[in-house]
C-alpha cells in the first residue's frame, strides 16, 4: 500500500532523494525505502520533510479514503 508520496513530490518540487538525504542527515537508501514505500519514516521526519519542501505535511500522505 502507498502511504506516502514523498518520490511525487521531490519530483514536483525539481528535488532529488540525494539532497533529501543531504538536508535529514540520512543515506540515499533509507530515503529510497522511504521513496518506494518500503518503510515509513517517522512523523516527525514526516514534518522535517515538509518544513524542507515549503510544503503542508498533508501533501506527503495519500488520503485513505
Amino acid at each position: 500500500m502507498k502511504i506516502n508520496r514523498i518520490k511525487v513530490v521531490l519530483v514536483e518540487k525539481g528535488k532529488t532523494s540525494k539532497w533529501l538525504a543531504e538536508q535529514l542527515g540520512k543515506s540515499e537508501v533509507t530515503i529510497s525505502r522511504w521513496c518506494t514505500n518500503e518503510v515509513q519514516p517517522s512523523m516527525e521526519t514526516f514534518l522535517q520533510i515538509a518544513m524542507l519542501l515549503n510544503i503542508d505535511i498533508k501533501e506527503l500522505l495519500n488520503s485513505s479514503k
